[in-house]
């Protein structure tokens, strides 16, 4: 539980800083109380996916694919441990979640995650957009630079981190959802070969929620 809280007052912390007091507190209604919210779910096929041209913009950066618990002990120290900016970071490992941590002088810049089973995706990605992990697909989600790394290509290098181990595991297609807002996101999808295979129309109101997707060809 303290954990859990640590993770999110740091989620909190870093929105705060890079939007301010006012779009925080519109992010917290909207995730606790009411959202409203249009997706695109993206496919790749990991055959086509080319991720050469993904190297980030920093040096002295260290890559840690974490898959439990127990690495993810040895990997922290008493002044950092990277579930700390991720909520129910324990929880998904246990699930069979995988973190991708890249660091830069030992200091957390990027984490994003992947899943390999329904049980997984739950902490991975809520939304239910589907995928058929007993036919090989995965999905991706939870991704986050820490704000005083953001535009040194981050983002894109940890999607090709992702696509590069889900390939040499055997897997063929991977899925993930993004806002139809979302911008910035798009864009880095735009540096792989994708589909749009579906946009969907998000209602979440307290408990309560639905998830209708309208396929595209």
């Amino acid at each position: 539980m303290i954990n859990r809280f640590k993770a999110l007052f740091n989620r909190a912390n870093d929105i705060r800083q890079i939007e301010g007091f006012i779009p925080l507190i519109k992010r917290i209604i909207s995730y606790y109380i009411f959202q409203y919210r249009s997706f695109y779910v993206f496919e790749y096929n990991l055959h086509e996916v080319d991720e050469s041209n993904s190297f980030p913009r920093l040096k002295n950066f260290s890559v840690n694919i974490v898959s439990d618990n127990k690495q993810a002990d040895e990997l922290s120290t008493s002044e950092f441990d990277f579930r700390l900016h991720y909520q129910n970071a324990r929880e998904a490992l246990d699930k069979g979640a995988i973190a991708f941590c890249i660091f830069v002088d030992n200091e957390l810049a990027h984490i994003g995650w992947a899943a390999t089973s329904e049980q997984a995706k739950k902490y991975v990605d809520h939304l239910p957009y589907k995928v058929n992990f007993n036919n090989k697909e995965a999905c991706i989600g939870g991704h986050k630079t820490l704000p005083k790394y953001r535009g040194r290509n981050l983002m894109t290098y940890g999607y090709a981190l992702k696509f590069d181990y889900l390939k040499q595991n055997g897997f063929k297609i991977v899925r993930n959802a993004v806002k139809v807002s979302n911008v910035a996101s798009i864009k880095v999808h735009k540096k792989f070969k994708y589909r749009i295979c579906a946009k969907a129309r998000y209602i979440k109101i307290l408990r309560w929620q639905s998830w209708k997707e309208k396929s595209i060809s």
